[in-house]
């Protein structure tokens, strides 16, 4: 099990989950764009992204660009959200 979570397999396991999902949202939700649907997900893609390159030991730039990335992607998400 450590070298599972240590790989960043658990990470992969999450995000197909999240891709599943927002694909079922997709096909399933028809009356939203799908512009809402992905800006939901990406702060959430980012944010494991990063945490898996925490795991797999990759460098402080990465970690520091997907948590950087994040922000931006939930503002875009908070912007696109019906009121």
């Amino acid at each position: 099990m450590r070298a599972f979570f240590s790989s960043g397999h658990a990470v992969d396991v999450i995000l197909a989950v999240l891709a599943l999902e927002a694909v079922a949202l997709i096909a399933f939700l028809r009356a939203r764009p799908v512009t809402t649907v992905l800006a939901a997900a990406a702060p959430g893609i980012c944010l494991l992204l990063a945490l898996r390159d925490s795991l797999t030991g990759a460098g402080w730039e990465w970690i520091a660009f997907w948590l950087m990335l994040s922000f931006p992607a939930h503002l875009m998400d908070l912007w696109l959200r019906p009121p």
